[in-house]
């Protein structure tokens, strides 16, 4: 094939702005914080499993401080109740009993007002490991947050660089042979599909190219379309190809 070296030289503006559009998108769908976001869900994931046991532990202790409230206050009651009775009785025996269990309940509601301060220690130390996790899930969430934002930002940049190149690219594809830039986009499927040849090394595949190659290349036209022997792009022949 020929192709004067304008059409050429344009093939590399192509093959450049090829490299800007893989680039560009494999950055939007690679953006680097995703990798961090990911490890983060994973810990808030852990974190909230943790948190979910500390709050099955808090409501445990919460019930059973409830529990021990309600005895008392039936103790209480009851205590009331009997002292009530004591005051009007004229009945030695009924008395005696009485004072007994008034002694009894008096023991009991010591026990219990012990065992519910044991609970009420326990509950602010399940308060405070529950209030810990809790802060620890919002500092992963505001990780997790101010790395999406940076995500979203260098997504949308990315896009808009896709977006450019794109844009660029059509136009600068529009001024070259259809059949030129069709044998263009077949190699550029396995090479860089065009590179400058430059002090005698493409520009594709950074390979010096041998001087059985490059004599080659001094006897082709001008105009010939040749391509690299290391990698297959058209190599596009300049003042700077050293031949």
């Amino acid at each position: 094939m020929n192709a004067s070296p304008a059409d050429q030289r344009r093939l590399v503006e192509v093959a450049e702005l090829d490299a800007r559009i893989r680039k560009a998108d494999h950055a939007r769908k690679n953006p680097p914080q995703a990798a961090r976001v990911q490890e983060l869900l994973t810990h808030r994931q852990a974190l909230s499993q943790e948190l979910t046991t500390r709050l099955g532990a808090r409501d445990d202790l919460r019930i059973e401080l409830s529990r021990i409230e309600s005895d008392v206050a039936v103790v209480d009651a009851r205590s009331a109740r009997d002292a009530e009775r004591l005051a009007s009785s004229s009945n030695s025996k009924e008395a005696q009993g009485l004072e007994s269990e008034i002694a009894s309940l008096n023991r009991r509601k010591s026990d219990l007002e012990d065992a519910e301060l044991e609970v009420m220690e326990r509950l602010e130390q399940a308060d405070a490991a529950v209030a810990e996790q809790e802060a620890l899930i919002a500092e992963t969430n505001a990780q997790g947050a101010e790395l999406s934002a940076e995500a979203k930002r260098v997504v949308a940049e990315q896009t808009a660089a896709f977006d450019a190149a794109s844009r660029d690219r059509a136009a600068v594809a529009g001024t070259v042979p259809a059949d030129l830039l069709a044998l263009y986009d077949k190699l550029a499927a396995r090479s860089a599909g065009a590179a400058l040849l430059r002090a005698r090394t493409c520009e594709g595949c950074r390979m010096v190219l041998s001087g059985t190659d490059l004599n080659a290349l001094r006897q082709a036209a001008e105009d010939a379309v040749v391509t690299c022997p290391e990698c297959g792009a058209i190599l596009v022949r300049t003042d700077e190809s050293g031949l």
